[in-house]
């Protein structure tokens, strides 16, 4: 099938398929899993204008909802966190965008781009595992919350709906201009409100370039350097990427007329994005509904041997090829 907006040739059944694959596992570490679509759009499929950005926030739009929704049954959504994430981010994805069609036209620089931001993911993500030898406060509430979840488990039998119990939530205990403080199996976690807006903004730049909403690049950040434990960082991750995105979307749509008359595809490919949305749905849903049950070592792992794979392979082409 030929998608006429962006160029590209593929079966119709590709992209919900590679989409659904990709989501499921990264949508569990807090990330829709766009950071990994759209090198898989540019070196695969040959999408290489600025048009591949927006069309990779489509697919955002499309599939995040799913896993949102699974957080918010099970109440593990830190929504002061997420509303940190999205007033931080949304000013820089413009600024982003303006970038990405200004500076990285070429294919080559563009991919080196990609590259180094998915090194800083896969170096953060590395680190944090090899670095903590004992039980930091994230990983003692992480193993707490999955001790936990078995014994509500095997408490509630056959009696229906397997929620996480209510103590196993995320309990909000202070949202101010300086601090924000939550609770989470028994433990209170807190972190610089600036600190999360100043992060935020830095990545919404960068999310707008890429295309991806700043959730790969913020979950890890949050997680490694504010020590707050995956399992509630992964909502709000998602939640802020999915804001973040509609804007972005939204933003390169609008531009898209200032830059087709010099023949520049800005504008998302909408038919691509919607079938990578489509199988992204489905990944997440199951990928969100599944996390719980994963420890999150495992998690952090796997992401970051993906990440740090597609990462040294870019960078080593923009140098050596």
């Amino acid at each position: 099938m030929l998608f006429v907006e962006s160029g590209v040739e593929v079966s119709i059944w590709v992209p919900p398929l590679v989409a659904f694959v990709v989501s499921f596992f990264t949508s569990m570490g807090g990330v829709s899993g766009a950071f990994l679509l759209l090198p898989f759009q540019v070196s695969i499929l040959g999408f290489v204008s600025p048009a591949v950005s927006p069309t990779n926030m489509v697919y955002n739009v499309i599939a995040i909802p799913a896993g949102i929704y699974r957080f918010l049954q099970e109440g593990r959504m830190a929504w002061p966190l997420t509303w940190l994430v999205v007033i931080g981010t949304l000013p820089g994805v413009g600024i982003g965008a303006i970038l990405r069609i200004r500076y990285l036209l070429d294919p080559r620089a563009f991919k080196f781009f990609v590259g180094l931001v998915l090194l800083y993911i896969g170096v953060r993500l590395a680190i944090d595992l090899a670095g903590k030898t004992g039980r930091s406060k994230g990983r003692s509430a992480e193993e707490d919350f999955l001790q936990r979840l078995r014994a509500t488990r095997r408490e509630e039998g056959k009696r229906g709906r397997r929620d996480a119990g209510a103590d196993l939530q995320v309990r909000t205990k202070v949202f101010s201009l300086s601090r924000l403080s939550y609770e989470f199996c028994g433990q209170i976690f807190d972190c610089p409100t600036w600190g999360v807006l100043t992060l935020s903004f830095l990545v919404g730049i960068i999310g707008g370039a890429y295309g991806i909403g700043g959730g790969a690049i913020i979950a890890p950040f949050l997680v490694a350097i504010f020590k707050l434990p995956v399992y509630t960082v992964a909502g709000a991750a998602l939640a802020g990427t999915f804001v973040t995105s509609v804007f972005g979307v939204a933003f390169y749509q609008v531009i898209a007329p200032y830059f087709n008359a010099a023949g520049l595809s800005v504008a998302p490919d909408w038919l691509l994005g919607a079938l990578f949305g489509l199988g992204g749905l489905g990944g997440i849903y199951c990928g969100a509904r599944i996390q719980k049950y994963i420890p999150a070592r495992f998690i952090k792992g796997v992401l970051a041997l993906i990440v740090l794979t597609v990462a040294v392979r870019y960078v080593i082409q923009f140098w050596w090829h």
